[in-house]
Order: structure tokens, then sequence, then C-alpha cells
């Protein structure tokens, strides 16, 4: 019963290792520890998210009774990904720490930081993201495996695929470490991260209570009244984070169209600006 479990806590830390000394050692690469950090540790989220959101398709399009149907790679899955939020929350930690050493990212104070201080700022610039993490082990995985009694396996393939947007996002903030917000990857990335985590984290929700609702013959508003309310406090509990990065994902984006708007704005002026002004 434990063996994904096992091999899910050999796969995601020997993966961020064996990457993290390839970039430091490969020649031609000789990377800096703390680069090789910040991106193995984006690689294995983006691993991670590729593999969840293909067993999510899998499962969910295998599923034709919604309720009852049942595959086998929900259960192993599930145990197999456990071990990968807790390796997050120390790979968050190591890209914390490591963060000031990145170009352009320097700590103001000029000197070596504590490990307590480090801590404490990095649980109060992620602690939504360790509480989330936190969760999907404490709750979500005693729930999966033991409350559902093998039921719902469709509904739990349709939350695997919520990762299909993860990709994206370590991307971005690949690029944006390394300031390459002005490059057409950077562009392009963010579109399809907007749209994926749009329709796959924040639409998800919706989809699943008319799935529902089409099998028992129910209108949509009708729904969340129809279902036990644990359901809907699970369901709330979920997806209220994922409106809260939605929103800053959009607002990081309003603030480069804004900044982009108002440098092209500045050249024009510029290159309208009379000669005889500059020489005033």
């Amino acid at each position: 019963m434990f063996r994904a479990l096992i091999a899910g806590g050999i796969v995601f830390p020997g993966l961020f290792l064996l990457s993290k000394h390839g970039l430091k050692w490969l020649p031609g690469l000789r990377w800096e520890e703390a680069d090789a950090v910040i991106v193995s540790a984006r690689l294995v989220s983006s691993v991670q998210a590729i593999m969840a959101s293909t067993v999510g398709y899998i499962v969910s399009s295998s599923c034709k009774h919604i309720i009852n149907d049942q595959h086998w790679l929900t259960s192993s899955y599930t145990q197999f990904a456990i071990p990968y939020f807790i390796y997050d929350i120390y790979a968050m930690f190591l890209c914390h720490w490591h963060k000031y050493r990145v170009k352009g990212h320097e700590t103001s104070s000029g000197g070596t930081r504590t490990l307590r201080t480090v801590i404490r700022t990095y649980l109060h610039k992620e602690f939504l993201m360790v509480v989330h993490h936190l969760f999907m082990v404490l709750v979500c995985f005693p729930v999966s495996m033991l409350w559902r009694q093998g039921k719902g396996d469709f509904f739990l393939g349709c939350m695997l695929m919520a990762e299909v947007s993860t990709p994206f996002v370590c991307l971005g903030k690949v690029l944006i470490l390394y300031k390459q917000q002005h490059t057409l990857l950077h562009k392009v990335n963010g579109i399809i991260m907007l749209i994926t985590f749009f329709c796959c984290r924040i639409l998800l929700f919706p989809y699943m209570y008319w799935v529902y609702g089409q099998y028992a013959g129910l209108p949509l508003y009708r729904v969340p009244f129809s279902i036990p309310a644990e359901y809907n406090l699970g369901s709330a509990i979920l997806m209220a984070p994922q409106v809260y990065w939605f929103g800053l994902i959009c607002r990081g984006a309003f603030r480069v169209f804004r900044a982009r708007g108002a440098t092209k704005e500045q050249v024009l002026r510029n290159g309208h600006r009379p000669e005889t002004q500059a020489l005033d």
C-alpha cells in the first residue's frame, strides 16, 4: 500500500538533487548554488504538475460514472504525490534562503541573515502556500484515502488537472527572477498562465458542480443546497487561495502592461519633441 508513498519520497527529492548537481557541475553550465537551487525547485514542481495533470486527465476521462467508477491511478498517485508537498515546503525555504544571492535580489541589510530571521521571513512571505501544502498532507490525503471509500475518482481526477497551470507559473517566476519580463517568451507564457490558471483552478469548481448537477438532474444553482455541507466547505477552502493567487497574477499582469504603456508613451513624446526644445 505504501510503495507509492515511499517512491514519491525518493523521486521528488532525488530529482531535485540530480538537477541541482547537474546544473552546478556539468561542463558548459557550472551554475551558482543559488541559481541551481531555484531553477531545480521550479523544475521539480513542473514535473510533478505534468504528472498530476496527466493522471487527472486519464482518471476523469476513464470514469463514465462520476460517483462509482474507480481507477487504480487515483489512490496510487495520491500516495505518490503526498511526499512532494512535504519536500516542496523545504524546497521553497531553500529558494528563499538563496534568493538574496541571485543578481538583483541581494538583501538590503548587507549582512548574513540568521536562520531564525530567514525562517520568520519565509513563513511570512509563503504562509498561504505552506498552509496549503500542510492542508493537502494532513486533510486531503486522509480524506482521499479513507473517507471517500473509493467513490468520486472522477472528481479527484478533475482536481489533479488543476496542476495544468503550474509549469507556466514556474516558468514565469524564473523569467521574472532573471529580469526577462521584456522577452516574447514572458509575454506568451503570461497569457497561457492566465488562461490555464483561470480555467483549471477557478472554473474547475463550478464545472464540477455542474457535472454533478447533470448527474443528479439538478440545475447548477441548486447543487450547493443538495450536497452535504462538508463538500461545500471543502470546495470553499480549496478555491479561496486559488482566487487570491489569481488576483495576484492579474495585478502583476496589469502592472507590467501599465509600465509598458507608460514607457511607449514616453518614447513617443520624446520622439516628437522638437529639437529646439532640447536646446532650451
